[in-house]
């Protein structure tokens, strides 16, 4: 409560955020007198010390309650530890119902698939064959759809089981070594909806008031988000869509096309975008649109629709992450948002306003002001016609082609090429098979991996954590892997490019560059967290080590939201440490905060590190795996690299700059890079 806060202003934001297309953005929508995410998060400050501290309580009508030295308990009694324990056990139950519920859509598109109710392909054969016998239903005599159906059914019954039994998805995937963890300390989720019911149920009022049966149905949140909302999502997406596709893409806003109808995707639905894909590449649709002056119909990806439809279907252009949506969209640009659910912040519609862009919501979840709305309906009864509805929303991107206001276009030049479409299938055919891959491991060559992810938060410069952390990593011959709004980063600052070796250690370098791969590899949106752990339990069967002793580790710098929590757990009960610039908000209790950062040391194998500083943070990781490393035995990493990739990358677009007559200034560069 009494210590300063320190977050970034706006105008430290346009000096040090490293992609100069977000500088060119902010620049642009200040001269425009037009409002982003980062002036209302000014607005705020100074932030409540109380929602900080995570003190506050609004659970019931008779406060509400905040904890003082004079007040030291709400009006029912609850001390701080209870207050912060059951608020924070409110953040991640609402984690886990945002990934179940767009989960849910795709396991019912499973389902339906399966049935014949609807119309699609299931793309993924491979992985209904690889999970039916995981979960020990697979048989020669049983068709691709019958099996599908099966899974679908049984990841279903894991999201929403009302009768106790066991959580068949996590039964059958998860390491054996952690199921008795589980099963000792009696985690062990009924199934999502089940626990988030029992979530707000316990912390309603006058319910249960001890913290630490609290913190205990929180683990259990962590498990069903990570097994059912997560897991179970991302196996029906990998079914019913088929398996990541490794390709060369563009990225950033210098990638958008003029002379094409311009529609963007945002949110985290795949089902409706993947009707919007196959609709957009239809004949009669491009004849449309070339009838209406343009030369073809193209895509772009907002937040993890871009993410998930690239790495399915390709034929879609990443551009930027939720909080970089209000920028994209003021490129003037794009004739069409479509938004779905999460991370798609209402004043998107007040920058759409500026400009011509027409803004369609697709679910009955998420409805914005001033939206159209083409969606699915409560019930999912119309499921059957998502290309009906595609077919609507591409008609509507062509109609608003000739609105488009050319006074008002506005498209830096910034523009990266990437590498996209990482999976555990593709990346074992690439080594050769999981054996010679844990031999850079053990060997030293790669001192160890990370899932580098996260949503942004503007308490931390916006993406400078990020990539400072991501920097370090890979010249430390760590590999990151990353997914969801932290990859956008990544992408747009050649991260993710086999070029981008140029700023790795050694090792890392001899490890991947015979193979032509980027230092880190992209894995789709924030739902392939599940392929993150896939690959971490593809290391651990290897080694034949549990995962608590190897040098493998989750990383959200900039998290912002209750996912991010569920997130964070999902790993640390894995038995992997997670590392962040941003704390979560449980300061004040000693003993939820003792537990949080410690205390799951003891009960998991896992701890929480939490550094303001995204070099120190780095350095924490590289410090803790080469712990982990001796301990076992492997042999010692070498020596870091001496140049970072935002420097070199610097030095390039300086160059660039030079040699092309652009306007730039060296002092912008120093803060960036100094």
């Amino acid at each position: 409560m009494s210590k300063k806060q320190i977050f970034p202003s706006k105008a430290e934001v346009m000096a040090r955020t490293p992609d100069p297309a977000i500088r060119e953005m902010l620049r642009h929508l200040e001269q425009a007198g037009i409002e982003t995410t980062f002036d209302r998060f000014d607005a705020q400050k100074p932030l409540c010390g109380f929602g900080l501290s995570g003190t506050c309580c609004k659970n019931c009508h008779m406060g509400p309650c905040k904890v003082t030295p004079k007040s030291p308990k709400g009006v029912c009694g609850a001390d701080a530890h209870l207050i912060v324990a059951r608020n924070i056990l409110r953040w991640t139950a609402a984690g886990v119902a945002a990934h179940g519920a767009r989960g849910r859509e795709v396991m019912l598109a499973l389902k339906g698939a399966a049935d014949g109710t609807l119309d699609l392909p299931i793309l993924g054969p491979e992985k209904v064959v690889a999970t039916a016998k995981s979960f020990g239903i697979f048989q020669e005599s049983k068709s691709t759809r019958q099996m599908a159906g099966e899974i679908a059914l049984i990841l279903l019954e894991d999201l929403c089981r009302t009768l106790p039994g066991p959580h068949r998805t996590l039964e059958a995937m998860a390491p054996p070594e952690r199921l008795k963890v589980w099963k000792e300390l009696d985690i062990l989720p009924i199934g999502a909806y089940h626990e988030v019911f029992e979530a707000l149920h316990r912390t309603t009022t006058g319910t249960d008031g001890d913290w630490e049966n609290v913190v205990r149905q929180l683990l259990r949140c962590g498990l069903a988000f990570a097994w059912s909302s997560v897991v179970g999502s991302a196996i029906a997406m990998d079914c019913l869509y088929g398996l990541p596709k490794r390709s060369r893409i563009s990225t950033n806003l210098g990638a958008i096309t003029l002379e094409t109808v311009n529609i963007a995707v945002h949110g985290h639905s795949p089902v409706l975008v993947a009707a919007i894909v196959k609709a957009a590449r239809r004949a009669d649709l491009v004849d449309e649109a070339r009838g209406a002056g343009a030369k073809n119909i193209r895509l772009y990806g907002i937040c993890c629709s871009g993410h998930s439809a690239l790495a399915k279907f390709g034929d879609i252009t990443p551009l930027a992450n939720a909080m970089g949506a209000e920028l994209t969209l003021a490129t003037g640009a794009l004739d069409l948002w479509v938004a779905d659910v999460q991370d798609v912040f209402p004043g998107i519609m007040d920058v759409a306003a500026c400009f011509h862009t027409r803004v369609i919501t697709t679910s009955d979840s998420a409805r914005l002001p001033g939206a159209e709305h083409i969606a699915f309906d409560h019930h999912h009864s119309n499921l059957d016609q998502a290309d009906t509805l595609a077919e609507r929303i591409v008609r509507r991107g062509v109609q608003a082609f000739g609105e488009r206001q050319s006074g008002k276009v506005f498209i830096p030049q910034a523009r990266m090429e990437a590498e996209v479409g990482f999976s555990v299938e593709n990346i074992l055919a690439t080594f050769g098979g999981a054996d010679l891959l844990l031999e850079h491991l053990k060997c030293g060559r790669i001192r160890g991996v990370v899932n580098l992810v996260g949503c942004n938060n503007p308490k931390v410069v916006y993406e400078e954590a990020i990539v400072k952390v991501a920097e370090e990593l890979i010249a430390h011959d760590i590999l990151p892997l990353t997914n969801g709004c932290a990859a956008y980063a990544l992408l747009k600052m050649g991260f993710c490019l086999s070029e981008g070796l140029e700023g790795a250690g050694a090792g890392l370098t001899a490890a991947l560059k015979p193979h032509e791969l980027p230092p880190v590899w992209h894995m789709g949106e924030c739902l392939d967290n599940a392929r993150a752990s896939a690959f971490f339990r593809t290391i651990s069967n290897a080694a034949g080590e549990p995962l608590t002793r190897l040098p493998l580790a989750f990383s959200s710098p900039e998290w912002s939201n209750e996912k991010g929590i569920g997130a964070a757990l999902g790993f640390r009960l894995l038995g992997l440490n997670s590392y962040h610039c941003i704390a979560p908000p449980v300061a004040g209790s000693d003993k939820v905060s003792r537990f949080f950062y410690e205390g799951t040391g003891d009960l998991l194998g896992a701890v929480m590190v939490v550094e303001q500083d995204p070099v120190k943070l780095a350095a924490r990781i590289v410090e803790d795996f080469n712990l982990r490393r001796a301990k076992i035995g492997w042999a010692p990493a070498a020596p870091p690299a001496v140049q970072r990739l935002s420097s070199l990358q610097a030095k390039k677009e300086h160059a660039a700059a030079h040699l092309h007559g652009h306007p730039h200034t060296h002092d912008s560069e120093e803060k960036i890079h100094g």
